[in-house]
């Protein structure tokens, strides 16, 4: 039997991997499977239809019974246009901090399970661990959708998932939903001077805009409250708009990119579509009044669940114990624990090393001692489930 890294050796590996979601993350993939299967893990991987992207379904421990999920993705965000002090895909060391990116968000937790696989297979286990490896988390949590369903094509039905994005070790219970959307408004273009006969597609979008800001700041001023959350409300906006060409053109095309992020209270599909159907139907129908050659086009964008597990169940409670925890928390990010929760029925918590404020931005980083932190966590994990 091949040593076993340690976490900071594995997680050097991982970065050193450009898994940015544009890219193949096959190369990982490959290197992760080669490594479980080496210690004896029993390895599924499931490829998405263009065949550039898979992701891992891995068992350690008798298949047949019940266990638990320990769940990550493999792809990162991009580092352009962003000012690194070092390589962000060569693992960096100073004073305790591991710099690179992904190590966060979310490799070092990667790092640390698979570095544990040959302490899970001498256990023996009496209930299996299985490792769950996305891809495409970053771009609307795409990739797991597919391993959940193979999940449940076997047969399978864990006991709980543990998602391990960066909460600092501490139990997340909660996270919103988002539904986000394009809607592109197809105007009629015509010389400025001659406004009155063309059809501003530019106004019309300002008007959809205006119609999430006011349903935003209702839920806002007078919508459901979760004192968990940092932002203890619903929230909606619309961020990116693209239309017009030159100034003396009324223009033709505009686009808008909106979401809501909801809790557990509201339904962030639901407010998206009723904002949709605002610009589909009010909008769209007058716009065609003017021109029968106008209307509205909608594009999806994100869709994923909020994750909602009870405080006060088995899995909340075990979690704390394994963390050496009393509190609880919930996040307004969103992790791939509401599809585990809502596709698989397997009830998820949040919980992983490093900090969610560090992820995304130029020289991301990892402690070690948050490593440390994680792999005391799955190890408490590894007794539980052992035989006898």
């Amino acid at each position: 039997m091949p040593t076993a890294p340690t976490p900071r050796d594995i997680i050097a590996t991982l970065v050193a991997f450009d898994t940015t979601s544009a890219l193949t993350n096959l190369p990982l993939i490959d290197w992760v499977q080669d490594f479980a299967e080496s210690h004896g893990a029993a390895v599924e991987r499931v490829v998405d239809e263009t065949g550039e992207k898979a992701a891992l379904w891995i068992t350690v421990g008798p298949a047949e019974v019940p266990g638990y999920v320990l769940s990550g993705h493999s792809d990162v965000v991009p580092v352009a246009g962003q000012a690194w002090t070092h390589d962000p895909f060569q693992l960096a060391e100073v004073d305790g901090r591991l710099y690179g990116r992904g190590t966060s968000d979310m490799k070092g937790f990667l790092a640390v399970c698979l570095a544990l696989l040959p302490e899970m297979a001498a256990a023996p286990l009496a209930r299996p661990l299985h490792i769950a490896l996305s891809y495409d988390e970053e771009v609307g949590c795409l990739g797991v959708r597919p391993l959940i369903a193979r999940m449940r094509d076997r047969g399978l039905a864990p006991l709980g998932c543990f998602v391990g994005e960066p909460t600092g070790m501490e139990v997340v219970t909660g996270h919103k939903g988002k539904h986000a959307a394009r809607v592109t408004f197809r105007g009629k273009a015509c010389h400025s001077a001659l406004a009155p006969s063309g059809v501003n597609a530019v106004e019309y979008a300002a008007r959809f805009i205006l119609h999430v800001k006011q349903a935003a700041d209702a839920l806002a001023a007078s919508g459901a409250r979760d004192p968990l959350y940092d932002v203890p409300h619903t929230t909606g906006l619309s961020s990116v708009v693209h239309g017009g060409t030159a100034l003396n053109i009324v223009p033709d095309l505009c686009s808008v990119d909106f979401e809501f992020r909801a809790i557990g209270a509201d339904d962030a599909g639901a407010l998206a579509r009723s904002a949709i159907a605002f610009a589909t139907e009010t909008l769209a129908t007058e716009m065609a009044g003017r021109d029968p050659s106008c209307g509205v086009e909608i594009a999806p964008l994100i869709d994923y669940p909020g994750l909602e597990t009870a405080v006060d169940s088995e899995l909340v409670t075990l979690a704390k114990r394994l963390a050496g925890r009393n509190g609880h928390a919930k996040v307004s990010f969103g992790t791939e624990g509401g599809l585990f929760q809502a596709l698989g029925d397997v009830p998820a918590v949040v919980i992983g090393p490093g900090s969610i404020a560090r992820a995304h931005k130029a020289d991301e980083f990892i402690t070690l001692a948050e490593l440390d932190a994680c792999a005391a966590f799955v190890r408490r994990l590894i007794a539980d489930s052992r035989a006898g």
